[in-house]
């Protein structure tokens, strides 16, 4: 695959805006400038005398700008150094030093005074702010180690390494570096996760044994359909600007959910107050082709408005017989400073797919020998008049306001909207060796016949999420929390129009797909039309018993229902179930970190019983265990853990059918089922320019009789991806492998060349 990336940013006097500059163009650059045209007559002072700031949180280079600008001071600052990160906000008065200390705090970074009136920010690791400075040491590309809050385990803004669970966060930098473009494709490559291709469109996720069904969009608990039949797996993410994966039990903030992972996507932000933006065209084989660009700029005079815009088109042909696809994709989002106190964001995103010649299932895998197939990589068992389209439309806002105390509140208004529309056929059975035949595998055998398929569904859901979040002093120490509450209605439809025949099959072997489309019904069947109501109140703090010691509780009260007809009349539910949470970490030293955690399941199941009875939700708890670690001044991070889960009423498939509904599989709820394993990651800056992310996980995932869970998926993985940059370019590839109860398997990652 070729790619030609073009980045562009109309600079200013700003240091900080240059610094960006030299980002966007891919130039190794530090540099030094003036914030302010004069300095202050008595610049000796000015550390020490007060100014009135209202600096709400932001993108750290344009609050940094605008601490510069208010204090006259001279700044210098390093692009690598600043991507990606959030201020924390200044509201009163403030010395300079006191302004940059809490502007600063979480953000990995130090201040160095290099002058009566010259300050230096830059890594704990960096030169001395006084010597010559390198060029080559600069490194204008970003990072595989993440610098950012997290909201998705906790709520209460903790970096990964403050987390007491396994975090991965998949930066904009490495999805880059991977040409990356899907949801799937990026999960696919997260330590710890593992992806079943089910068809074209439809994806399931798994970890640590279990089914991955907790989903938000900045940190928005979201529900998906079944695998994602709308194309919420196959959702493009360039409109995202990194990929948080939280692995194990994360009730506290989803509610319902398995003990396997939640994934929260966060979108990108309008925080440039320069002009910036990137345009990038890619070619690749099979017809690949795509245009990009990522715009954003303030739209006022004073910056306080702010805009970005990406939209992508792409089309592609496919290894695959038949298959090819189109893909149109628009976001655009405003941020604005309403008052210093108050952010205002909002936006759309728009994102629709159609291909055409879709898969539906998978090849046939057996003879009517029971020997294995073998099939080329281009068969499909689509026909020419296939096609599975897909749109979802996002509209959201949000609203943080700032209180006197430095507390702040929010509120998150989210509106989703899935539709599917397809037409497909399905072909199941083995294959006669003697004649080709595909043949039925149900007494009495005989030939089979394509089961086609033409149906429209649509899920919407609309959601609110309101927080608190703040700090307080208690014995001499510092505490955070959060108080919150979310409410989610979710309204799914889908109709089908009947088909008037089935086409038979005959010799597979020579199948090409050019079977005539059937005759379809005039009326339609409405197969599900069901509403889900989600809501919960949830509270954390985080205490520090000392310096070294620091403890996180929390609770959440939810309530899950769900009714109306999904294949079948559908009512069950659970109120006011409690979802506890406490996790504890102690600092062994500056550089490593133990820490426990303690998490409950909850979990509603639509599986039925014989009789037809739903089984009763999943309850159960998760324990880890874990060390966390930085090396190289914090420039290269791991963590470890072990972990154990237990939980009760889990659906296990039988041999059974429900009664009165012969298609339907029927399930059993198992007494115990447990999973327990461990996972490894390593992920930073080995040394100048070379970065990696390396992962192992292993896990055993078992049933009351001991009988392995879901062994369709790997219960060993491991994932290396690294990169080097020179300064004039970038190599890198990688390998993940995954081992089940087949022989393992291995996948090599694309190599990229960055110029």
């Amino acid at each position: 695959m070729s790619e030609f990336r073009l980045r562009f940013h109309a600079g200013t006097r700003s240091t900080l805006a240059l610094a960006l500059l030299a980002s966007a163009l891919s130039v190794p650059f530090t540099v030094t400038a003036y914030a302010a045209d004069t300095a202050p007559a008595d610049s000796s002072a000015t550390s020490a005398q007060t100014y009135a700031l209202n600096i709400p949180a932001q993108n750290l280079a344009d609050a940094l700008n605008k601490l510069a600008a208010a204090t006259g001071i001279q700044m210098t600052a390093s692009s690598r150094d600043l991507q990606g990160l959030q201020s924390q906000p200044l509201n009163g008065q403030y010395s300079v030093s006191e302004g940059l200390a809490i502007m600063l705090k979480t953000s990995g970074l130090t201040v160095v005074r290099s002058g009566n009136n010259s300050y230096t920010v830059k890594r704990p690791d960096a030169v001395d702010a006084s010597a010559p400075v390198t060029l080559e040491n600069v490194s204008a590309y970003g990072t595989y180690l993440p610098r950012q809050q997290l909201n998705s385990a906790t709520g209460l803004g903790l970096k990964p390494q403050e987390t007491p669970q396994s975090v991965t966060i998949f930066t904009e930098q490495r999805i880059k570096d991977q040409k990356l473009d899907t949801v799937a494709q990026a999960v696919s490559s997260v330590s710890g996760v593992t992806i079943q291709e089910v068809d074209d469109v439809r994806n399931t996720f798994m970890s640590r044994g279990f089914e991955v069904t907790n989903y938000q969009v900045d940190g928005v608990p979201l529900s998906w359909s079944l695998a994602g039949d709308s194309g919420e797996t196959i959702a493009d993410i360039s409109i995202y600007e990194r990929i948080e994966v939280v692995r194990g039990s994360t009730g506290l903030l989803t509610g319902a959910g398995d003990p396997s992972a939640s994934i929260n996507l966060v979108r990108k932000r309008a925080d440039s107050a320069e002009l910036n933006g990137e345009l990038s065209l890619t070619a690749g084989n099979w017809k690949q082709r795509s245009v990009m660009a990522d715009v954003g700029s303030k739209l006022n005079e004073s910056g306080s408005v702010r805009g970005r815009v990406v939209a992508k088109y792409s089309e592609e042909e496919s290894f695959q017989d038949l298959y090819e696809d189109d893909r149109s994709v628009f976001y655009g989002t405003i941020e604005a400073d309403l008052t210093p106190d108050t952010q205002l964001r909002a936006g759309i995103s728009y994102d629709e797919n159609n291909p055409t010649g879709v898969s539906w299932g998978s090849l046939p895998a057996w003879y009517t020998d029971g020997t294995q197939t073998d099939w080329d990589v281009s068969k499909t068992t689509s026909a020419d008049w296939t096609y599975w389209k897909t749109k979802g439309t996002n509209y959201f806002a949000a609203v943080d306001h700032m209180l006197t105390n430095g507390w702040q509140i929010s509120a998150n208004l989210n509106r989703l909207v899935y539709e599917q529309e397809s037409k497909l056929i399905y072909l199941s059975g083995a294959v006669d060796k003697a004649n080709g035949n595909l043949m039925t595998t149900t007494d009495p055998v005989g030939l089979a016949t394509g089961w086609p398929i033409n149906s429209y569904g649509v899920s919407t859901q609309n959601s609110i999420d309101l927080h608190l979040t703040g700090d307080f002093i208690a014995f001499n120490q510092v505490h955070e929390f959060t108080l919150g509450a979310l409410y989610s209605e979710q309204d799914a439809y889908t109709k089908e129009y009947a088909e008037q025949d089935f086409p038979v099959v005959g010799d597979f072997t020579q199948w090409d797909g050019s079977v005539a489309e059937p005759g379809w019904a005039d009326e339609t069947d409405v197969n599900v039309d069901m509403t889900t109501e989600q809501k919960g109140f949830y509270g954390a703090t985080r205490l520090s018993i000392n310096d070294q010691l620091k403890v996180i509780l929390g609770t959440r009260v939810s309530s899950w229902n769900r009714e109306g007809e999904n294949y079948g009349d559908v009512d069950f539910g659970d109120d006011n179930v409690w979802i506890p949470y406490a996790g504890m970490l102690y600092d062994l030293n500056d550089n490593h970190r133990i820490y426990a955690s303690h998490t409950s399941i909850f979990n509603p199941q639509s599986e039925r019983k014989v009789n037809g009875d739903t089984i009763d939700p999943t309850k159960g708890i998760t324990d880890e265990l874990g060390l966390k670690s930085s090396f190289l001044n914090d420039r290269l991070q791991t963590s470890a853990a072990i972990f154990y889960t237990r939980q009760k009423n889990l659906a296990v498939a039988t041999s059974e059918t429900v009664v009165g509904r012969p298609a339907q599989q029927a399930y059993r709820a198992a007494d115990t089922s447990t999973s327990k394993g461990f996972e490894f990651e390593l992920v930073g800056e080995i040394t100048d320019g070379w970065q990696m992310n390396f992962g192992v996980t292993r896990f055993k995932a078992e049933d009351d009789d001991g009988n392995e869970l879901n062994t369709e998926h790997a219960d060993k993985l491991i994932n290396l991806y690294t990169t080097y940059e020179t300064g004039k370019f970038t190599v890198g590839g990688g390998v993940t492998g995954r081992v089940k109860p087949t022989p393992a398997s291995w996948s090599k990652a694309a190599t990229v060349w960055s110029v």
